[in-house]
């Protein structure tokens, strides 16, 4: 693997960290939270999602903190899975928006209530009418796998990955939603994507729900993956997907970068804190794994 100059770190514990928990943080928590994770260096996050309160309560002030940022250069993205919640962001003041395609037409309805190629529409019309200078991109759910529908084959990925794509979106995100992947299949995933759209950013959204995220991390930046979504102590899990545990922890996967020589830009150190804060937040044990042993030992003086 030739030389890595940097890879962006996504923070997501702001948005599908929290948004399955059962402790619904205030939203001068969540801010706190940001803002603990840019002085550990952090500078892209998704804060919020832009969704129903009464199905997912722990969103229901995604305004309030989009309100509550700091008027600066940080990337911040609100989560919208339809029309409303895509006006709703860009009347927060948002400038950068994701939009959610889920690969199988049964989780699709479970988590936005249409099937896939309606989520898919409902994408090319605000795709066609975004503000100028408004960043909108597009992740696949369930891209590996589907908790309904079990297997989701290679080529049904693709032709949803080749409907979104029609639309060119600034950004393309494949998630493992219920983290069933393998670095194997991130070998595979990545690379028709990218033999099929070469020039497309392309980020991935991984869990560690079976113990696999970090190595398909590193799987993903063999593939040439540069954008990796993490989440400060492990935290998360979507709340419409059974047993979808923690997404990859974003110590971990700092520490394995730094390891490797690759700039992350971010405080190992501060990041251990923060995800030590968040877990007190919570009231329980975060699954993280670097937070609990610490970086690597200085040794003996």
């Amino acid at each position: 693997m030739k030389m890595i100059e940097n890879v962006e770190i996504i923070e997501v514990s702001p948005r599908d960290g929290i948004q399955n928990d059962p402790v619904l943080l205030s939203t001068e928590a969540k801010l706190a939270l940001i803002g603990r994770a840019r002085a550990a260096g952090l500078r892209s996050f998704e804060v919020t999602s832009f969704v129903n309160p009464k199905r997912v309560p722990q969103m229901a002030d995604a305004d309030a903190v989009v309100a509550g940022l700091p008027r600066d250069d940080g990337r911040y993205i609100g989560l919208t899975l339809n029309r409303r919640g895509y006006d709703r962001a860009v009347a927060a003041g948002l400038r950068d928006a994701n939009f959610v395609v889920v690969a199988s037409d049964t989780f699709n309805q479970r988590n936005q209530g249409v099937p896939t190629q309606r989520s898919i529409a409902d994408f090319a019309e605000i795709r066609g009418q975004a503000a100028s200078g408004l960043a909108l991109g597009c992740t696949i759910g369930a891209a590996f796998g589907c908790p309904f529908e079990g297997e989701v084959p290679l080529a049904r990925l693709m032709e949803v990955v080749e409907a979104v794509m029609a639309h060119a979106p600034d950004e393309l995100s494949l998630a493992d939603t219920i983290g069933v992947a393998t670095p194997r299949d991130v070998t595979e995933r990545v690379g028709a994507v990218r033999a099929a759209f070469p020039d497309v950013p392309l980020r991935l959204h991984l869990h560690n729900t079976r113990n696999t995220g970090i190595a398909n991390a590193w799987a993903g930046l063999e593939a040439g993956v540069r954008r990796f979504d993490a989440s400060l102590g492990g935290v998360g899990g979507c709340p419409f997907a059974p047993r979808a545990t923690g997404n990859i922890a974003t110590e971990d996967l700092v520490y394995m970068l730094d390891r490797a020589g690759i700039p992350t830009g971010v405080d190992l150190d501060a990041a251990i804190e923060t995800a030590a804060w968040l877990e007190a937040q919570l009231g329980r044990t975060l699954p993280g794994m670097v937070m609990k042993a610490g970086g690597f030992p200085a040794g003996a003086a």
